[in-house]
């Protein structure tokens, strides 16, 4: 697998001084978390799913989940777990692990993995792993236990993905003790957890709130309050923490604006008719909170359309300057201080190191664009995937 291997070598060749490197559902796990990129969410009750999973893996798709939770009315979930069953043999029929996308079932129970594992079979190959809803300490541990038991039905290891999202996280009384609780199941099962997801739907439904495709989810100060302490005590650096992704961005309609478009004339001067298409689809706001999550500390995105996942990697190629900085930060001897190369900022060894290391990281996996080159030439390259509804 490559992120933008769908695009034509010659245009690979104009966008990037450092390609995309391929990887692997084997990949470590540091690796794979980082090239997640913007996560499609499907319903389970898609009744073609094999085939649409294989057409998004075609246009740039690196991860899917197959959703048997809220997506799932509570009375068609047997009907949707039987279809989501049915639709991942086909896929390890006609695929195996080693090709795009990643791919996870999120479920409603602990006990779903195991029964889904057994009823797999064999097709459990092409699974990466598991979606865990409304994890809690109390709720986490029921979910390893029986990750481990398809584990043993599998003979192979299967990746955890924990979504939080519960209200002792939202309620600020019970934080604190929530999160402590988490941390401390989550590094007991270190090995297993590839990325924790933001269900910012659920944390804002607890106070009947629905943010507006023109409101970022950090205006929207209660759910900015418990994302910062999120990011606090799950998302450090200094090895404890663990990679977050950007919770869902789930408007895909243009409807009639209210405030100013986000995008300035500057950047696309070449390209107006792309900026145009990009705010005509409100894709300026998805592009300013990647934007945004990626300073608040979270990497990648929960998606549910297609047309989003180009906005998303996009933004995640590492610019030429940011790879230049890196590199002086991470071969700095001794520490110290100097002017970056393009003279616009100062870089400090110490303080800027991990940054650095998180840097390289995304470029191995994202690449890095040409000198002069920027977010703006790679959707215009993408602006077929963009433009798309």
């Amino acid at each position: 697998m490559r992120h933008f291997d769908f695009l034509t070598e010659s245009v690979i060749r104009s966008l990037f001084d450092r390609r995309p490197a391929s990887f692997t559902a084997d990949s470590d796990r540091h690796t794979l978390a980082v090239a997640l990129g913007a996560t499609l969410y499907m319903p389970g009750m898609r009744p073609e799913l094999c085939r649409d999973v294989e057409r998004r893996s075609a246009a740039g798709v690196m991860s899917v989940v197959l959703c048997l939770e809220d997506s799932i009315a509570d009375g068609d979930l047997a009907v949707a777990e039987a279809n989501v069953v049915a639709q991942v043999r086909r896929l390890a029929d006609r695929s195996t692990r080693a090709d795009a996308p990643l791919l996870f079932i999120r479920v409603r129970t602990a006990e779903q993995i195991s029964e889904l594992a057994e009823q797999l079979g064999q097709a459990t190959e092409r699974l990466t792993g598991f979606v865990l809803p409304k994890f809690t300490a109390e709720r986490g541990r029921a979910f390893f236990d029986h990750l481990t038991k398809a584990e043993q039905i599998t003979g192979r290891p299967l990746l955890a993905m924990p979504v939080l999202e519960s209200p002792d996280l939202m309620y600020r009384e019970k934080r604190t003790a929530c999160l402590q609780g988490i941390s401390d199941l989550l590094n007991e099962n270190r090995d297993r957890v590839l990325a924790l997801r933001l269900g910012a739907a659920d944390l804002s439904g607890l106070y009947a709130l629905r943010r507006q495709r023109d409101v970022s989810l950090y205006d929207v100060g209660i759910i900015r309050d418990v994302i910062t302490d999120i990011v606090n005590c799950l998302g450090r650096a200094d090895g404890s923490g663990f990679v977050l992704t950007g919770a869902v961005w789930e408007h895909f309609a243009a409807a009639e604006r209210l405030f100013k478009p986000r995008l300035r004339s500057t950047p696309f001067a070449e390209d107006e008719a792309l900026r145009q298409r990009l705010i005509q689809a409100d894709y300026d706001e998805l592009l300013r909170e990647v934007v945004l999550d990626k300073a608040n500390g979270l990497l990648g995105k929960t998606v549910i359309h297609p047309a989003h996942v180009a906005p998303v990697h996009a933004l995640l190629v590492v610019s030429h300057e940011e790879y230049d900085d890196a590199l002086a930060i991470r071969d700095a001897v001794g520490g110290g201080a100097s002017s970056s190369s393009y003279r616009n900022k100062m870089n400090e060894a110490g303080p800027h190191r991990a940054w650095s290391r998180a840097t390289l990281r995304r470029a191995e996996v994202f690449g890095v664009s040409r000198a002069g080159h920027g977010v703006v030439d790679v959707l215009a390259a993408l602006s077929d995937s963009v433009a798309a509804v």
